[in-house]
C-alpha cells in the first residue's frame, strides 16, 4: 500500500558529508512524523531524528550539531544532511514515515529497506 524507498548512502571519508533523502508512494491520505535511523553490525536500530508534520525536528545527542534533518511534504520526501561524519556513523540508516493510508482511520510506520553509510577513517 505504501512504498517508501532511501538513496543517497555512499562511502565517505572522516569529516565528509553526505545527504540522503527518502521517498514515500501508494496509497497515502496523510504523512505525520518522518524519521531516520540506523543500525550498526552487531548493534540495535536507533533513532537518529525525527520531523514533525509541522516541521518540529528531534536529534539523537550524538549527532546533534552535525546532522540536520528536512522534510518537502509536496513530494512525501524527507532528507537528512549530515555533516562532519565519523567512522561510528557508519551503518545502514532507515526511513520511518508514519502514516494515515488511504480509506484507513488509523496511522502506521513504514519502513524503507535502508542505504548503506560507510565513514572510513
Amino acid at each position: 500500500q505504501v512504498r517508501v524507498v532511501e538513496s543517497g548512502g555512499g562511502l565517505v571519508q572522516a569529516g565528509g558529508s553526505l545527504r540522503l533523502s527518502c521517498v514515500a508512494s501508494g496509497s497515502i491520505s496523510k504523512i505525520n512524523d518522518m524519521a531516520w535511523h540506523r543500525q550498526a553490525p552487531g548493534e540495535q536500530r536507533e533513532l537518529v531524528a525525527t520531523i514533525t508534520s509541522g516541521d518540529s525536528t528531534n536529534y539523537a545527542d550524538s549527532v546533534k550539531g552535525r546532522f540536520t534533518i528536512s522534510r518537502d511534504s509536496a513530494k512525501n520526501t524527507v532528507y537528512l544532511q549530515m555533516n562532519s561524519l565519523k567512522p561510528e556513523d557508519t551503518a545502514v540508516y532507515f526511513c520511518n514515515v508514519k502514516t494515515v493510508v488511504r480509506g484507513l482511520r488509523n496511522e502506521y510506520g513504514f519502513w524503507g529497506q535502508g542505504t548503506q553509510v560507510t565513514v572510513s577513517s
